[in-house]
Formats: C-alpha cells, structure tokens, sequence
C-alpha cells in the first residue's frame, strides 16, 4: 500500500506526463492517427453488383452464382480499433545516466500513444512482463482508463527483475483475440524471442519501441569501475580505462543491435530507436510518417 507521501508524488507525476503528453499525441500523428496504424481492420457491409476496376478477389461467389451476374463483398473500416501497449517492466529499466531513467520515458510514451488512442474512440489494454507476464490491464476507453494505465507505468513495482520479451508476445498473441496495434516499449536486452515476435506479427501489427541510454552503448574511460547487473544483482570489476575493453563492449553492443534489427525485419516489425536524453518525437513521427507511406 502507498503512503500518503508516495501517493502525491505519483499523482504530480502522472498530472506532469498528462498535460505534457495529450498535445504531443495531435504533433506526433498530425491529423494521420488512422493512416498510422495499418493494423485498422475492415469488416463485411455490403454485397453489389460488379463494377470494371473492382477487385476480383472481393467477388462473393455464392451470391454470384445465384443470380448469374457478377456481385462483390463490399468492406468499411471498423470504427474501433485495440491499441496494446507491451511495457516491460524489468530491472534494467531502472537506469538511466543523463535526463531520465528509462522507466520514465517509458511513462511517457505509454502516455502519449494511450491519449492519441482514446481521442480516437480507441481501446488500450497493457501488458506488464519481465521474464514472465506481471501484469494484464484489459483493452478499455476513457481517460481515467489511461490515467490508471500511467499511474501504474510509473509505481508499478515487479515482483521479477529478469527480461523475457518472449513471455510478453507469447500472452499478446494468446490473450487478445481480435487483431490489435501492439507496441512492444522494451530495452530488448534480452535473447530467444525470434519465434514468438514472428507469431506475433502475424496476428498483430506490432511496433517496437527500443528504449536505451548513451551509456548502455559505449563505456567511458574513467578507471576501474564495480558494474552490478540491475537484473541478475551480479557485480564485476571493470577496468575501462583499457582501450581493448572498451573496444570488446562497443563491438559486442553493435553485434547484438545488428542482429535485434535483422529480427525486427524478418519479422516484418516497425521499429525505433529512442535515447533517454533525446526528444522522443522525432523518430516517432519518423516512424509513423514511413507507415502512413505505406498505405
């Protein structure tokens, strides 16, 4: 249970990301929410008579054949579409060296994808995972909804520190029927997820939001430094003043970001890649700018 105390930090900071967040959302998209996100599915209305230029694979055959005329299976956009948000919520999300911890910014992208969903008439749900699921919030509309949602992005306390974003997808695919805009908000530092993100994709349209820090990529010179994993709690000493350290780390992070990127395209999943200290805006209207120029 929170104290009074904690209780008022958390709401100052959830009122914070609100006013900040529910304008971002109308930057961010433009006016183009609906043309974002592909993953818009389009429901049976209507059969009528052929017309030239129509597409022949929407031609309904049954009611073809009975009136021995060609008739075509009109479609409309469903009104409402299920936004979920992937969050993980592991020890790593803890660290942070310049403007925020990443746990913060998560917050905030949380914030801003749920608000432009619910200006939309739009459902959002979350899942909580860490190297297993902690948390489900069922799809919902409404702005106290999504208050709740960033509420317990910002307290929620894992009872796992470990990651597995499989853990994550695995309950997406399982758990949430129809097909959905699915934003997967991780570090990704985490391994054998290739076949479940692959499932995933299929039955949703996923995007994944690669959370990092400066210092996760490159180790500065200053000595011989005691690093403790925020995840496993194993500590090692590490000399970085060493040249060849340094050069070891730098090329294993690039490896490790060569081969997250080949399984986002293999899998045919959107993808950025946003720093703690960095305006989160840009590459996220990059990325949507890209998909709306795909449709």
């Amino acid at each position: 249970m929170l104290n009074t105390v904690d209780s008022a930090d958390i709401f100052k900071k959830v009122r914070k990301i609100e006013i900040k967040t529910r304008g971002l959302s109308n930057q961010i998209f433009s006016g183009h929410y609906h043309s974002a996100f592909k993953g818009r599915g389009m429901a049976f209305s209507e059969v009528r008579e052929y017309q030239y230029g129509d597409d022949i694979r929407n031609i309904d055959w049954n009611v073809t054949a009975r009136f021995n005329h060609p008739y075509i299976k009109i479609f409309e956009e469903e009104r409402e579409l299920t936004v979920m948000l992937v969050i993980d919520v592991s020890g790593s999300n803890e660290f942070g060296t310049v403007k925020q911890l990443k746990k913060m910014l998560v917050a905030e992208l949380a914030a801003v994808l749920a608000f432009s969903a619910i200006q939309n008439n739009d459902k959002v749900g979350v899942i909580f995972f860490s190297d297993q699921v902690e948390k489900f919030i069922p799809p919902k509309k409404g702005t106290s909804h999504i208050l709740r949602i960033i509420r317990e992005v910002i307290s929620f306390e894992p009872k796992h520190r470990q990651t597995n974003v499989g853990e994550g997808l695995k309950f997406l695919t399982s758990a949430i029927k129809k097909r959905s805009t699915a934003f997967v908000i991780s570090d990704f530092i985490s391994d054998g997820f290739e076949q479940t993100i692959r499932i995933a994709a299929r039955k949703h349209d996923l995007i994944a939001l690669r959370i990092t820090d400066r210092r996760e990529n490159e180790l500065p010179s200053i000595g011989l430094v005691k690093f403790q994993d925020a995840e496993t709690g194993k500590q090692h000493w590490v000399d970085t003043s060493s040249s060849d350290a340094r050069a070891f780390y730098k090329y294993w992070i690039s490896k490790k970001t060569e081969e997250l990127n080949s399984i986002f395209k293999k899998s045919g999943v959107d993808n950025a890649l946003i720093f703690t200290d960095d305006d989160y805006v840009k590459p996220l209207m990059k990325l949507f700018k890209k998909r709306e120029a795909r449709q």
